[in-house]
């Protein structure tokens, strides 16, 4: 099978062997960061540095002209990927004899929350999220699609991946985190996802609700899960909160707001690429899902983009809806974290590749070849080797 694995232009430039590195592990694509959110990463083999912050999220790579006088534009890197820094590492990566595919994270920006509030979502009780991107907002939709399509098509680059192109919610890997005290459940997740900005409160008028009585409504339905009443009935779960009307209103709002900035985004990075130049979106398959692999249609979304790459840290499951709906050419990736450290295991990525494979994956991703001990990147070469 086909494997890439997932790295930042902080691992390879300034380090003369970590393209190699990643060469010798038997992929054959490097899937290179352009875009990232903000992040604290170890680099455990680096020449000059251990520790990464990348204090903001930003693009890794001068920005174009196209942003000139607007008011929503991408954030340059400071000192922990300056310049071109995505192009030096594409280049060392290529020498190396790696395809590069761009990484791209969209809807995932607490800087821009943070200077431009009114941007971001605003759960029920009206606090925001500064890192999730209210995706139903006009200028806020072509900021993003405009920067899908500048930080996937980048020099050298033969495709890209899209992380983060829908609703982003209340989880969220945060500094010093502290929302695990209540266990909300995938109901409780849904609705302290739901956004009641400006536009989306228009937006649930349209699907003929109140907005105000439906703030009301979620507020009241959360009250059993804040007392320790713990949902895990999934969309049955939201369903019984809100009532099945209510429910199926909030979803058609929040689905088709999703959707077509995924079609407009993709359009812009086919309209600003090669030709053969490959789309993949990193989706989950139920739409309501939120995230950095937000959910999706799959009979919709293998129609718009050239493939998915699919979570399967928790096990290949997930594949499968893909999997029904997909065609000759369709890419469906699985993405298997390697990291023990992070929760990945390396010593069963033979066995899971196989079952990922038996459920429809025609390629791999490993997340991540830069955070990896040695350890790990032994124990992943010796596996690629034995899949072949």
């Amino acid at each position: 099978m086909r494997a890439s694995a997932f790295v930042y232009p902080w691992d390879v430039n300034g380090d003369p062997e970590a393209a190699g590195r990643v060469a010798a592990l038997g992929v054959r694509q490097a899937t290179l960061a352009s875009a990232y959110h903000s992040t604290r990463a170890l680099t455990p083999r680096h020449p000059r540095h251990r520790i990464v912050t990348a204090e903001h999220a930003a693009v890794l790579y001068p920005t174009g002209d196209r942003w000139s006088g607007r008011e929503l534009r991408p954030y340059a890197a400071g000192d922990w990927a300056p310049g071109d820094a995505f192009g030096e590492a594409a280049s060392a990566l290529a020498v190396a004899g790696l395809e590069v595919h761009t990484w791209v994270v969209l809807a995932h920006n607490s800087r821009l929350g943070a200077e431009h509030p009114g941007t971001s979502v605003v759960n029920a009780y009206g606090d925001r999220y500064p890192w999730a991107p209210c995706l139903a907002q006009p200028a806020t939709r072509a900021y993003l699609v405009d920067l899908a399509a500048e930080a996937a098509v980048r020099p050298g680059a033969l495709g890209t991946e899209l992380e983060s192109l829908g609703w982003y919610g209340l989880q969220h890997l945060h500094a010093h985190d502290k929302t695990a005290g209540v266990a909300l459940g995938d109901a409780g997740q849904y609705l302290m996802s739901l956004c009641f900005c400006p536009v989306c409160k228009q937006g649930y008028g349209e699907q003929g609700l109140d907005a105000d009585a439906l703030a009301a409504a979620v507020r009241g339905a959360l009250e059993p899960l804040w007392r320790g009443a713990a949902d895990d009935e999934g969309w049955p779960g939201v369903e019984k909160l809100l009532g099945e009307t209510t429910a199926a209103a909030t979803r058609a709002w929040r689905d088709t707001t999703a959707r077509t900035l995924q079609e407009d985004a993709v359009a812009a990075v086919r309209a600003a690429a090669p030709d053969g130049f490959r789309v993949l979106l990193h989706a989950d398959p139920v739409t309501y899902h939120v995230g950095a692999n937000p959910g999706v249609d799959p009979a919709h979304i293998l129609t718009v983009a050239d493939g998915v790459v699919v979570p399967c840290a928790g096990g290949p499951g997930l594949l499968t809806p893909f999997a029904d709906h997909a065609t000759d050419g369709t890419v469906l990736a699985a993405n298997f974290t390697v990291v023990s450290g992070m929760g990945g295991s390396p010593a069963t990525l033979a066995a899971d590749a196989a079952r990922a494979r038996e459920l429809g994956a025609t390629e791999l991703r490993l997340y991540h070849a830069g955070l990896a001990s040695d350890e790990d990147l032994a124990t992943v070469r010796e596996a690629l080797g034995a899949i072949g």
